[in-house]
């Protein structure tokens, strides 16, 4: 299957190319490389430097697929520049997917986010309540979701809400939860904690790739949005889980930040996926990783400090 990924230098696509590639497909990755390039040379694999708003530099002739994952990701990020994030976001999402529907592309795989759902009281987050984004990266999903299932009767659209990715990966994040607690850990044997009662999702970096080669590999899956987090867990409970493998103090500071969520992936699991990976084998990932000096630790590990750095913002 010859499928495009966008994005295919970050923290995901590094690690799902590589699965891909084995199984034999052909990948073009379509990547800035604002945060460096981490992809194997390989026969099937055409890596270009394009950002996705050069909607012309994009060649579809042939492609089966597309994995859409390129983003200005997180809220921080977004709030450096809106109106980029509303570009990138939204707007060369949109002409991505009118190009996809001119050349005959068959199958769209959205990588939306878990906080479409802003703050929820719910027991368990659905995808059929109502999103109530508070942020404008949260703004910035939900739309583009709604204009990616309105080509639902030209092609298969799946739009992936993920909960926050945890694990190693070549392209590294230190910037989210557990990959931050984690090295803070190992590198300062504290960590320090704004809030601690918010609870969150959670995913393995494992776990969420293997979300989309299942649905690569099954494509007749109903369109539409599709929940993908398994373990929610507080932010207090995640530092507490990363100090039982690395021993380590906890300081406990205030946040204004509100977002508490849990989600529920039933629907996803009644299409055949079955998680494999856990939030404890994220941070013995990372710390095994270290331990062998292997870990990337430069300041393209935060999304946010590298955007300000190369004057993204």
């Amino acid at each position: 299957m010859k499928i495009i990924i966008t994005g295919g230098c970050g923290y995901k696509g590094s690690y799902l190319i590589p699965i891909l590639l084995e199984e034999g497909h052909q990948i073009i990755s379509i990547d800035t490389q604002w945060f460096g390039n981490y992809l194997p040379n390989h026969k099937n694999l055409q890596n270009l430097n394009i950002d996705i708003r050069d909607i012309d530099k994009i060649n579809m002739d042939g492609v089966d697929a597309i994995i859409h994952l390129a983003n200005i990701a997180n809220d921080p990020a977004v709030e450096l520049n809106p109106t980029l994030s509303w570009e990138v976001n939204v707007l060369a999402g949109q002409q991505l997917i009118e190009k996809a529907q001119r050349n005959h592309v068959r199958h769209f795989i959205f990588a939306s986010s878990g906080s479409v759902y802003g703050v929820k009281e719910e027991p368990n987050v659905t995808e059929d309540l109502e999103l109530v984004p508070i942020s404008v990266y949260n703004k910035t999903k939900m739309v583009a979701e709604r204009v990616f299932l309105s080509y639902q009767d030209k092609m298969q659209v799946h739009c992936i809400r993920p909960a926050t990715v945890c694990g190693f990966s070549p392209r590294m994040r230190l910037d989210v939860s557990v990959n931050m607690f984690t090295y803070q850990a190992l590198k300062n044997k504290k960590m320090t904690v704004f809030g601690g009662d918010q609870t969150r999702p959670n995913i393995h970096i494992k776990d969420i790739a293997n979300v989309y080669k299942h649905f690569i590999e099954n494509p007749g899956i109903q369109s539409g949005c599709y929940n993908a987090g398994f373990e929610n867990i507080t932010i207090k409970k995640i530092a507490e889980m990363v100090s039982n493998v690395i021993p380590s103090e906890i300081e406990i500071t205030e946040s204004n930040d509100p977002r508490s969520y849990r989600q529920d992936s039933s629907k996803l699991i009644q299409t055949g996926f079955t998680p494999k990976f856990t939030v404890l084998d994220a941070i013995k990932d990372i710390a095994n990783a270290f331990n062998n000096k292997v870990l990337p630790e430069g300041e393209n590990c935060y999304t946010v400090k590298w955007m300000k750095k190369i004057s993204l913002n």
